[in-house]
């Protein structure tokens, strides 16, 4: 079976010869593998993206069976940077270049109080074209040999704390100002249209996502995940299988995140990502004896310590056994927990994928 086959297989519990591969690199994680393989680096064409859906070429000839798409930056919004160096992407957000990833350096939506704060805000208009240019180049040249993952990060949560603050968000999520519901709103309509037209574009998977844990437990607490977020949640998950009843939605949170795996079952989710190994509670044995007849699970390769300071055999023998737990049930995908950093050698990335070929059901 091809790359593309092998995927929806798994994805469907159907039958298959051994788990579908997606993993993601940081742009200075496929600087160093280019370098090793002789390959040409490929810069990422969004800066902003610069993870989950660059580096296809690359990532295809280390043993990718996906291919990410995602929507860009609109031309009718560009990406600027000051001659200070801040960036500003479309939202209004505003970083300044860490190395490894930019900083959050300003909070457009901080003041936020009002109604009107956010309905008299310069939002773009989601459905400009020029956001899908290359989501639409990726299908064109991919999606005959290869799954197309759709890429949704930060689906609501992080995106309205990436406007407003973090600590701000987290208290108005209990003082419940008048500004808050619009603006969460607001961030689900942003989505739903983005995933629409993924969908529409030709994705296989929806991966949407926010990061709802931390590595000892959940980041808020459950009366407001339930009350803010689920019902926003079941509604994206509902309109995008009306869009096409065969898509599969994906679901990443880091951390840990056990309180709510239930409520995502219940609400129709497909997927489970990251499956952060470190995270208290996330044991790929629990969540298989668990959760393993109602999710497929999508991730679970330690980026923390196994892929850094692991030898050889000891990637390949922790991937062959989280594989062996993770496709009991005949739907996992094999994926690294999060971006592959640049502290892991070469070798040990290319241990990685060697591992996942090697393996049979």
């Amino acid at each position: 079976m091809n790359q593309k086959e092998r995927v929806l297989a798994a994805i469907h519990r159907r039958p298959h010869d051994r788990p579908p591969v997606f993993a993601t690199l940081t742009p200075q994680m496929a600087k160093k593998l280019s370098a090793h393989l002789g390959l040409a680096f490929e810069e990422p064409e969004d800066s902003l993206l610069s993870t989950r859906i660059s580096h296809s070429k690359l990532l295809t000839a280390l043993g990718n069976d996906c291919v990410g798409i995602a929507a860009c930056t609109p031309k009718e919004r560009p990406t600027t940077i000051s001659p200070e160096g801040l960036i500003t992407n479309e939202y209004g957000m505003v970083f300044k270049n860490a190395g490894l990833y930019n900083e959050f350096f300003e909070f457009p939506l901080a003041h936020a109080e009002t109604k009107a704060d956010i309905e008299n805000y310069d939002w773009f208009d989601p459905e400009w074209p020029s956001r899908f240019r290359l989501a639409n180049s990726a299908v064109k040249e991919y999606s005959e040999k290869y799954a197309i993952v759709g890429d949704l990060e930060t689906t609501i949560f992080e995106t309205a704390w990436y406007l407003t603050g973090l600590e701000k968000l987290l208290m108005d999520l209990l003082m419940e100002p008048d500004y808050l519901l619009v603006l969460l709103d607001k961030i689900m309509h942003i989505n739903l249209v983005t995933g629409t037209k993924l969908i529409e574009a030709g994705a296989n998977i929806i991966w949407a996502g926010d990061d709802f844990g931390m590595q000892s437990g959940m980041m808020l607490d459950l009366d407001s995940w339930r009350k803010h977020f689920k019902p926003r949640i079941k509604y994206l998950f509902g309109e995008f299988k009306k869009v096409n009843p065969k898509v599969k939605i994906a679901w990443h949170s880091c951390g840990s995140i056990l309180p709510i795996i239930p409520d995502f079952i219940e609400i129709g989710l497909d997927i489970l990502n990251p499956l952060q190994p470190l995270a208290d509670g996330m044991n790929p044995e629990y969540l298989v004896q668990n959760y393993g007849r109602d999710l497929v699970f999508f991730g679970g390769i330690d980026i923390q310590e196994l892929l850094p300071n692991g030898s050889i055999a000891q990637i390949k023998d922790e991937v062959k056994r989280r594989i062996e737990i993770f496709g009991k049930y005949n739907g996992y995908l094999c994926a690294p927990a999060h971006n592959i950093q640049p502290d892991t050698p070469v070798e040990n990335v290319l241990a990685f994928f060697e591992a996942v070929k090697e393996f049979r059901y």
